[in-house]
């Protein structure tokens, strides 16, 4: 799957929860890569352990048992602290739900990521609005989320999860509260980012259409990983 050392790679990678007496296994020994640039899509029906695939590359979860390796180190053997500031400088996140802040602005939420990061404000603002331009909303900088579309939100959502330049993108089910015309437009946008921007993106869904917008297609099923075949 990848040229040289993949920026992602999972050895006997397992999840399992306690429901009830007893043990459900979500993740059942993957092995898995994802080369650094790629666009990777994981489509798999609802409860197949899509975000929770999605949780542990990005750090966010702790695994049961395997491996996660982010260039070439164990994501795991790191201390939360360690992994927490690496989470703010690498990687950038995009759900179903846009989780803006309701009392800022457009710019404003876009502008978030940089107030942890202590950007200087004029940088910080540049980068914002060229972002807010790169998604087709500069002209509604100053808007509120209320006053925005679902699609248009999401927009502000990509912008804001891109705005300290991470090296990967994690959406998880980023058109799921979307209409087709909106989801296929956030997806153009999205896909025209990854493109010029040349970040690591990894997206999962249920949405076979946005499933084929990968570079490289995988499905998620009974625990495991298979690659999709056209």
């Amino acid at each position: 799957m990848t040229n040289g050392a993949p920026l992602f790679r999972t050895e006997g990678l397992v999840k399992a929860y306690l429901s009830g007496q007893a043990q459900l296994v979500v993740l059942n020994g993957l092995d898995f890569e994802v080369a650094a640039g790629s666009r990777v899509t994981i489509v798999g029906p609802s409860g197949s352990g899509k975000s929770t695939l999605l949780h542990i590359l990005a750090g966010l979860d702790r695994p049961t048992s395997g491996t996660v390796v982010y260039q070439g180190a164990p994501l795991y053997a790191m201390s939360d602290r360690a992994r927490s500031g690496m989470r703010n400088h690498e990687f950038g996140f995009v759900f179903q739900f846009y989780h803006l802040m309701p009392e800022f602005t457009a710019r404003e939420n876009v502008l978030l990521p940089s107030m942890i990061g202590r950007a200087s404000n004029g940088a910080a603002r540049a980068r914002a609005d060229e972002l807010l331009d790169a998604v087709g909303l500069l002209n509604r900088a100053g808007h509120y989320p209320s006053q925005l579309s679902g699609g248009e939100q999401q927009r502000v959502a990509i912008a804001r999860a891109l705005m300290n330049a991470p090296r990967v993108l994690f959406a998880d089910e980023p058109t799921g509260n979307l209409d087709r015309a909106n989801s296929d437009a956030v997806m153009q946008k999205l896909i025209a980012l990854h493109d010029q921007l040349k970040f690591t993106l990894i997206v999962v869904t249920h949405d076979a259409g946005v499933a084929e917008c990968g570079t490289a297609r995988w499905l998620l099923a009974n625990g495991t990983v298979q690659p999709r075949h056209e």
